[in-house]
């Protein structure tokens, strides 16, 4: 079994994403030596530059926090999300396997079908429902066939600081400019996740490299809730008080089939004694404070 180590090196793929710069920035706090890729700096889809770049850097472990995250989108180009959620993980995997490293992977809570009616566990069988959600379980079947025991974390609705800078943002910077203008904010009340603080998404994934966990993992940020009570929440800590509407699936159609309770369990996490997520109110809290809005 290969040990990791403090001062060990740590390649990050997707490293100026809100959940990169988290990955980056705690694994450098815990004395890992970090060497973070951007997708100007390597395509993850082509495998050539993803085994020279590993290569270089000869790491113990690689992370994986780069993805095709656009899910309505995906429906009309499924090919491209398959090439950057599903094959690329397999470059991924065998380069990490030739540098005999460990891997990292991120995976989603949109690979169930969301008719449980209560949050998923690492022992759930998942069910996806559009071609976003297909292309992230290919990852996960891509990382097991080419490795042995690659950490594979599940997470969903991931926000951090760094999202206010990155061209997709997150669900909080979309609420808080859409409360900057005068017409009426709609939220789906009848779907429910678990809205993922990035900072601690990363201090419990570095915290499981540490440990040198692998298999199946969720980090959801804890208690389930709806994305309208989510909004809700946003706007009370920012202070703010626009015209918040709830609507449903019906009414507010997309062009992908989301779940619509894909809430997550983090059981591996608790039985391990990982310190559980931050409730959500406090992570709203944070993330006002490092955006400067608090």
């Amino acid at each position: 079994m290969l040990v990791i180590q403090m001062g060990d090196r740590v390649v990050v793929f997707g490293s100026g994403g809100q959940l990169g710069v988290e990955l980056c920035r705690e694994f450098r706090a815990r004395g890992y030596e970090v060497k973070g890729f951007e997708r100007a700096d390597v395509d993850i889809t082509d495998r050539t530059a993803v085994e020279r770049a590993i290569a270089e850097f000869n790491p113990e472990v690689v992370v994986n926090s780069a993805a095709y995250n656009q899910v309505d989108v995906a429906e009309s180009e499924p090919q491209a999300a398959f090439l950057v959620n599903g094959l690329a993980v397999r470059n991924l995997a065998l380069a990490a396997r030739q540098a005999d490293a460990r891997l990292v992977h991120f995976s989603t809570d949109y690979v169930f079908d969301g008719r449980a009616g209560r949050a998923y566990t690492e022992a759930d069988r998942p069910h996806p429902l559009g071609a976003y959600a297909v292309s992230k379980l290919a990852g996960e079947l891509y990382a097991q066939a080419y490795l042995n025991d690659p950490l594979i974390i599940r997470t969903s609705g991931v926000f951090g600081p760094a999202g206010r800078h990155t061209n997709r943002g997150n669900f909080v910077e979309l609420m808080l400019r859409l409360a900057a203008s005068s017409n009426p904010i709609r939220v789906v009340e009848d779907h429910v996740a678990s809205p993922t603080y990035a900072p601690a998404l990363a201090a419990r994934t570095v915290e499981l490299v540490s440990r040198k966990q692998g298999g199946l993992f969720h980090i959801g940020g804890g208690a389930p809730i709806s994305w309208y009570d989510f909004a809700s929440k946003i706007f009370k800590a920012a202070g703010l008080n626009p015209q918040l509407r709830p609507t449903n699936e019906r009414e507010y159609r997309t062009a992908a089939t989301r779940p619509k309770y894909s809430a997550l369990a983090n059981s591996r996490l608790e039985q391990l004694g990982i310190a559980p997520m931050p409730p959500l109110d406090q992570a709203i809290q944070e993330y006002l404070k490092a955006t400067g809005r608090l």
